[in-house]
């Protein structure tokens, strides 16, 4: 009995999720299904086997992140991850990244700051690699006369100092929660419930984050990230090539996908990136030469295909933490 009650509880989830994902996200099943037929089966098989590969990696990175005698399976984090992913993409604002540390607890039963940290030192590291490539591809297409204008070399030198900044905070992201500390103490919080509360939790997350940078931890998780990203944007161009860009090069798609991604990353974003994650994909494109009605006819069967694998996943995520995952204690 309680094993429907989990799998029905599952499946409402998911099914609001989509039921947000069509209503808000103008979109249809139709639109999806159209779209999907529009690429040749081998390049969508090609790209789902590339975007599980993605999953799989970014589930073992968090994996990684979490101490040991906390650490779920790697097919339980992957479930959970899967649904989490659902949630933080489909939701506007990055409202649905919460649903990780909810998960971990609920399902895997991970202390809630160990899962919250993982999810920071993991977000952390996503910017910081996605600036270093975005930096790469600039600092090239500026030196081989694609970029045109005074402004790419210098934002490719920017942007690798940030990256440079973003992999040492990922190192030391307690210095973020002291930050929050540090505030609730200028705000004369301290004394108070709320304040005594918060400088608690604030300091178990910041122990957890601690935690999460021993034993070669972030090296590990730093590793991962590099070819997670590599695949995310050899994904982009797999299914840019199937929708027509032919020629595309390599650094061209990190680049101008690169600020797709950036789009799809801010918290202003709408229900599944509608509109955000376009806009970001046609004006990468536009910087590399593509025709601006090719590059928006591109940009949206790619997100509606990527739209459509995510879907995939965070659905079997959904049924596999129902019926699988609650059964599996952490193992070190």
């Amino acid at each position: 009995m309680r094993t429907a009650v989990r799998l029905l509880v599952s499946l409402l989830v998911a099914a609001g999720l989509l039921a947000a994902l069509f209503h808000w996200g103008g979109l249809s099943a139709a639109e999806l299904w159209e779209t999907w037929k529009q690429l040749p089966r081998g390049v969508y098989l090609q790209a789902l086997s590339i975007h599980l590969g993605i999953y799989v990696l970014r589930a073992t990175r968090f994996r990684v992140l979490l101490p040991p005698a906390s650490r779920p399976t790697l097919p339980a984090l992957l479930a959970v991850s899967s649904a989490h992913n659902l949630a933080a993409y489909v939701l506007p604002a990055k409202t649905g990244e919460g649903t990780l540390v909810l998960y971990l607890k609920k399902v895997c039963r991970v202390p809630a700051s160990e899962g919250l940290a993982s999810l920071v030192v993991s977000r952390l590291l996503d910017l910081a690699t996605l600036a270093a490539m975005l930096a790469g591809s600039t600092l090239v297409l500026a030196g081989q006369g694609v970029l045109r204008g005074g402004w790419a070399f210098p934002l490719g030198v920017l942007l690798a100092v940030a990256a440079a900044t973003l992999f040492l905070l990922s190192a030391r992201s307690d210095w973020l929660v002291h930050a929050f500390a540090f505030g609730i103490r200028v705000l004369r919080l301290g004394g108070t419930k709320l304040g005594t509360k918060l400088t608690g939790s604030a300091t178990r997350v910041a122990e957890a984050l601690r935690a999460a940078g021993g034993e070669g931890r972030i090296a590990g998780a730093a590793f991962l990230s590099v070819p997670l990203w590599l695949g995310v944007f050899v994904f982009f161009l797999v299914l840019a090539r199937g929708f027509g860009l032919d020629e595309l090069g390599g650094v061209e798609a990190t680049f101008a996908s690169s600020w797709a991604v950036v789009a799809n990353l801010l918290p202003v974003n709408g229900f599944a990136g509608a509109g955000t994650q376009e806009f970001g994909w046609v004006v990468g494109f536009k910087l590399v030469g593509v025709d601006e009605g090719i590059a928006l006819s591109s940009g949206l069967g790619v997100h509606l295909v990527q739209l459509a694998n995510v879907v995939l996943f965070g659905v079997l995520g959904h049924l596999v933490m129902a019926l699988v995952v609650p059964k599996d204690a952490p193992s070190s």
